[in-house]
């Protein structure tokens, strides 16, 4: 209700319904850039790795949030084994992967 009186309130000089939305229109303003800044570029890179995860391939080279490297031997619906040394395998949720190690070494 008392933000229904405010929208409402007649402001001095007349302006009906535009003073009390004047006052709202900082925090709108906020809210756009947090949008356009913050939670749309989040949400495009989650997408962008959610993607990746999906696309993982017999034989790529992998890096998980643990900080190990290794290449994919073996993928099933949730896990992947991931061959970290010759001979030496583990078995890592996909969610664990952040990126393809090949991507990190173009970067350098």
């Amino acid at each position: 209700m008392t933000i229904l009186y405010i929208l409402l309130d007649s402001a001095p000089g007349g302006e009906g319904a535009m003073g009390g939305l004047r006052a709202f229109l900082p925090l709108i303003l906020i809210i756009v850039v947090f949008y356009f800044f913050m939670i749309r570029p989040q949400m495009r890179k989650q997408k962008e790795l959610k993607n990746y995860r999906d696309a993982l391939q017999k034989g790529d080279k992998i890096v998980t949030t643990g900080g190990i490297y290794g290449k994919i031997t073996g993928i099933s619906d949730n896990t992947v084994e991931v061959e970290i040394a010759n001979g030496i395998t583990i078995k890592v949720d996909k969610y664990a992967i952040l990126k393809d190690s090949t991507d990190l070494a173009n970067q350098k």
